[in-house]
């Protein structure tokens, strides 16, 4: 159960830093999923980020063409595709799959149509199936595994990688999609631009929220940490812990490092509470009744039913038993 040390509360800085970045709403009505803004902001080197689209996406623009890292939900492919071109003409050529959820895939059938010239690809270990794809998907093998039994195959990826870092050079920069097993899911993966110095993370890290860990595809609450202490392996400040390394979160606004370390804390803090009180033999809801998220959970307006389920999805991920 160990961990890096807890890092002191840097304070509200580097809010202040940030505060040109818009926090996108998603709004949902009784037809459906309505997206009332789609936006994209700039982050630093070749990077943006969309917001407003269920998760957030990530883009790389230049001369060779554009990379996003995540496609967001369905409903909001149209109008994502459309803020894509008007922030770039070049065709859309790589998709990076950071898990395999719906509000980074959803997107994905609609993605594979856009790019240059259509052509047939072969799916990577499904022998004897193909799909028409326009531009190359890029995710860990076990994205493609567990696609194959409820996606269409456009929206599969077409180059899968296991364990060992996936490289790429595209526009003029270097990238490094690392795989974090046991995280969020067995398949998720961060997204390191070398270049621009901007992490992608997918729903290891996120501001909006406790991590949505997914027991029953493999994550766990020590995978979360392992991710997290691996974003702040690739992460550097600038000047007072502010700046640097720019990290873009599954969900909510563009952070850097000190944000990054502030949510492991918390995640660690979290983690070591419900693990003391299950090694003095409390009941799960002994430890629900204790609140071990309470004061954090102001920090995102949870509510104490979404508080309680990721304390038992801890729980549970630390070996205990309902």
């Amino acid at each position: 159960m160990d961990a890096r040390p807890a890092g002191n509360d840097s304070g509200d800085s580097r809010n202040d830093k940030l505060a040109h970045v818009k926090i996108v709403t998603l709004f949902l009505c009784a037809a459906g999923i309505a997206f009332a803004q789609v936006e994209v902001l700039p982050v630093q080197g070749n990077i943006y980020m969309l917001a407003g689209a269920g998760g957030n996406i990530t883009l790389q623009v230049g001369d060779n063409g554009v990379l996003v890292v995540d496609t967001g939900l369905a409903p909001a492919s149209d109008k994502v595709i459309a803020e894509i071109h008007k922030l770039s003409r070049k065709p859309l050529r790589y998709v990076i799959n950071t898990s395999v959820h719906t509000d980074h895939t959803g997107g994905n059938e609609a993605f594979s149509k856009e790019g240059g010239t259509s052509t047939v690809v072969n799916i990577v270990n499904t022998p004897g199936a193909s799909a028409s794809n326009s531009v190359q998907i890029l995710g860990n093998e076990a994205i493609l595994d567990r696609m194959t039994a409820s996606r269409p195959s456009l929206a599969w990826p077409t180059d899968t990688f296991f364990d060992d870092p996936k490289e790429l050079y595209f526009n003029g920069e270097s990238l490094q999609i690392l795989h974090q097993p046991a995280a969020i899911t067995d398949g998720d993966s961060l997204v390191y631009f070398r270049r621009s110095d901007v992490v992608s993370t997918g729903d290891v890290f996120m501001t909006t929220g406790y991590p949505p860990i997914d027991l029953e595809n493999g994550g766990s609450i020590q995978g979360v940490l392992d991710a997290l202490n691996r974003i702040l392996d690739l992460t550097i400040p600038a000047h007072h812990e502010e700046g640097g390394t720019m990290v873009i979160p599954g969900h909510g606004r563009i952070c850097d490092e000190a944000d990054v370390i502030e949510y492991r804390d918390m995640m660690t803090i979290i983690r070591d509470r419900i693990w003391a009180s299950m090694r003095k033999g409390q009941t799960l809801a002994q430890i629900k009744a204790s609140r071990p998220t309470m004061d954090y959970d102001g920090l995102y307006d949870v509510s104490r039913a979404t508080a309680d389920q990721f304390v038992e999805t801890v729980y549970k991920s630390l070996g205990g038993k309902k």
